[in-house]
Order: structure tokens, then C-alpha cells, then sequence
């Protein structure tokens, strides 16, 4: 077990490495350690959903950065985002006497002694 818990630090210092890798190919990563006598037999299913799970937060992870980093850039060149516009549009639309088109489809929805 010492052996496996070497391999999967070893697999983390390969970084993104892992989280590319599909349950086939982790599979076969492990089948041939197995026939390598690198991993027992016995040890290697276990080892194999280990892999797995650790390149699904890899993943998951790396999702989680991408995100924030564009967040950030799209707030750093202070794009109008679709909700910031309506919110415009709606706020003008009451400035000027009119109803927004949000409004009035919840004032159609609405029951008559609701409005």
C-alpha cells in the first residue's frame, strides 16, 4: 500500500496530467503496473477509482480557476453583462411612465387581487 500511496503523489506532481486522463485510460494505466508488479492485484481496483477520483477534482478544480479567471478579466474591462442591462432598460422603461416587459408578463400571470 506504501508503493500506491508513492505512485498517486507522484501522479499529483504531474499536475493536470491526471485530470485528462479517462477511466479507460487509468485503467489500462493500472493493468499494466499490475503486470509490472508495480501494484498487487488484489489492490488495483482500489487504486484505479483513487485515480479516477483525484483527476475528477483535478478537474473540478481546474473548472473552478478557469472560471474565476475570466470572471476576472471580464470585470476588469467592465463589460455590461445581460443582467446589468436589463436592469437598465427596466429602470428607464419606469423612468418614462412605461412598464417593463417583465413587469407586465407578472402582472398577466398575476391574479386580478394581486395587482
Amino acid at each position: 500500500m506504501k508503493d500506491i500511496q508513492e505512485f498517486l503523489d507522484k501522479s499529483m506532481n504531474f499536475g493536470l496530467g491526471l485530470a485528462v486522463y479517462s477511466r479507460e485510460k487509468i485503467e489500462n494505466l493500472v493493468e499494466e503496473m499490475v503486470k509490472k508488479g508495480e501494484v498487487a492485484q488484489k489492490d488495483a481496483r482500489e487504486f484505479a477509482s483513487d485515480l479516477v477520483k483525484k483527476g475528477e477534482e483535478q478537474r473540478d478544480e481546474m473548472k473552478k480557476l478557469v472560471h474565476n479567471e475570466v470572471t476576472e478579466i471580464l470585470d476588469k474591462m467592465e463589460l455590461a453583462r445581460k443582467s446589468d442591462i436589463k436592469e437598465q432598460v427596466a429602470a428607464a422603461l419606469r423612468e418614462a411612465g412605461l412598464t417593463a416587459p417583465e413587469e407586465t408578463q407578472a402582472k398577466k400571470k398575476a391574479k386580478p387581487s394581486e395587482i
